[in-house]
């Protein structure tokens, strides 16, 4: 196994899937805690979406990177999710059904309309649940994900402070000067980019759970935000170390094999607090 793991890492597009796969559970491990503890989980579910529709659009106009589309439109959305979210006649919930559903609905008629691909259903299967498109990763795009996973956790960690209390009593951090709008919109728009970049990993609609499982399998041992946040990283990293490793022995689905990983982590996670409190 040992022999078979150096030959395939000879191949740089290997180091590069790794790379990014780790980068990518990094960010959203980050993230993950803080939506989680707000209870607006299912808002990376709704921008991954958003980005298949996306992902629609550039097929339709013809341009080969699609990241120049599928971006901006999933940080418009991530604001316009925001905002509606935020009205009282449309809560959060239904908000992120209503733009979720509505552009994977759009996306999807838009690729049949316009007959982007021979094989329509298998482009489909793979953008939403995930394909071998990380192991075909390009330098630039290779480039492009370390600089904005820079972003991401340089900007986690110098709002620290604002993201918790933002997290724990929005009312609060207003009553004591705190922008809380200002800081909930970034947080909307890195999550969104955070989607953005693991759409290549794990397919849409199975990005939630690089989100979700991580903070959720921390809270079942730690009680701390600090060291939520921290496990949850760790524990990403750790399962979509496994995953991938896996994915790339046994040639199964990268996304559907971390997310796996991830659910074996969280009840593993979940016996081990058990036994730890009754200790």
């Amino acid at each position: 196994m040992l022999e078979k793991l150096a030959y395939y890492f000879s191949f740089p597009y290997v180091r590069y899937a790794f790379i990014v796969g780790l980068l990518i559970s990094v960010c959203a491990a980050l993230l993950g805690v803080t939506l989680v503890l707000k209870r607006y989980s299912f808002i990376g579910d709704g921008l991954s979406h958003v980005a298949f529709g996306g992902i629609a659009i550039a097929s339709v106009l013809g341009i080969t990177n699609s990241m120049l589309v599928v971006l901006p439109i999933t940080v418009i959305s991530a604001v316009l999710l925001l905002r509606t979210g935020q009205n009282a006649k449309i809560k959060g919930d239904a908000a992120i059904a209503m733009i979720s559903v509505g552009a994977l609905a759009i996306g999807y008629l838009l690729m049949n309309i316009f007959s982007v691909s021979s094989n329509l259903s298998g482009d489909v299967c793979s953008t939403l649940f995930g394909s071998q498109s990380i192991l075909t990763l390009q330098k630039s795009e290779v480039y492009l994900c370390i600089a904005l996973s820079i972003i991401i956790v340089a900007t986690f960690i110098i709002f620290y402070h604002k993201i918790f209390a933002v997290t724990f009593d929005e009312n609060f951090a207003q009553a004591v000067g705190t922008h809380v709008n200002y800081y909930n919109l970034m947080i909307a728009i890195l999550i969104a980019i955070i989607i953005v970049l693991a759409m290549n990993l794990v397919g849409s609609l199975l990005i939630s759970a690089l989100v979700i499982f991580p903070a959720l399998s921390a809270m079942r041992m730690y009680k701390s935000f600090l060291s939520v946040t921290i496990c949850s990283v760790v524990l990403s990293v750790v399962c979509a170390t496994i995953g991938l490793l896996i994915a790339i022995l046994q040639s199964t689905p990268v996304g559907s094999t971390i997310v796996a990983v991830d659910i074996v982590a969280f009840f593993a996670c979940t016996l081990l607090g058990r036994i730890t409190r009754r200790a």
